[in-house]
Formats: structure tokens, C-alpha cells, sequence
């Protein structure tokens, strides 16, 4: 396997973890908006539209089209959480339970990549 591929095989792996983590939140988001929202701190039509954001960022991730806004989408939405964990909830970088923000901030930093790169070669637009 050449260098080239490698890398386009590492970005390809990064975009379908990233894809799959956010359509199933978006997923859950969609499904069960009360209960979400709840948990969140949110009402229902914040978690639902959430939860639509984050299926398209994780379809665009996934299939490879517009792989640039799809990252931009997880990054906002990431942004989002870390705002709300350090200064709506006060927690910690591990926060009590693991209910830090050291995750968000690890997507955060993955969504950035797919940004800076464009997701590699293997991108359909």
C-alpha cells in the first residue's frame, strides 16, 4: 500500500467513525426529541433539529459530498456541547462520571481534519 493510499484510507476510516457517532446521535435526536431535549437542556424542537443537522453531517461524511460542511456542521455542534459543559453544566475536561467535554473536543479536532483535507481523494463532491 502506497504512502497516498494510506492516507486516504486513515481519512476514509476518520470520516466513518465521525459518521457513524453523529447519525446515530442525530438519530436518537430524531426518534425521541422530548427525551433528548431533556437530557440536554434543550426543548424538543432544538433537540430534533439537532438531531437533523446531525444526520446530514453524518450522511455528507459518510458518502463523501460536500465532506467540508458536513465538518463545519460537526464542529458547530461540537462548539455547542463544549460551550454548554463548561459553562452551562460547570463540568470538567473528565467532569464527574465522564460527563466531561474531553470527547467533544476529540470530534471537534477529527471534524477539523476532514475541514483542513477536504476528507481526501476518496470524496464523491
Amino acid at each position: 500500500m502506497t504512502p497516498e493510499m494510506l492516507e486516504n484510507l486513515a481519512l476514509f476510516t476518520l470520516r466513518a467513525v465521525l459518521s457513524l457517532i453523529f447519525l446515530s446521535s442525530g438519530w436518537a435526536h430524531v426518534r425521541a426529541p422530548e427525551q433528548r431535549g431533556e437530557s440536554i437542556g434543550v426543548p424538543a424542537t432544538v433537540a430534533w433539529g439537532l438531531g437533523v443537522v446531525e444526520i446530514l453531517a453524518g450522511v455528507s461524511l459518510l458518502v463523501g459530498v460536500f465532506v467540508r460542511a458536513g465538518a463545519m456542521l460537526v464542529m458547530l455542534v461540537m462548539l455547542g456541547a463544549i460551550y454548554k459543559k463548561i459553562f452551562v453544566w460547570k463540568s470538567g475536561f473528565f467532569g464527574e462520571n465522564g460527563g466531561g467535554w474531553y470527547y467533544d473536543l476529540l470530534y471537534l479536532s477529527a471534524a477539523f481534519v476532514a475541514l483542513a483535507t477536504g476528507g481526501g481523494d476518496w470524496v464523491l463532491v
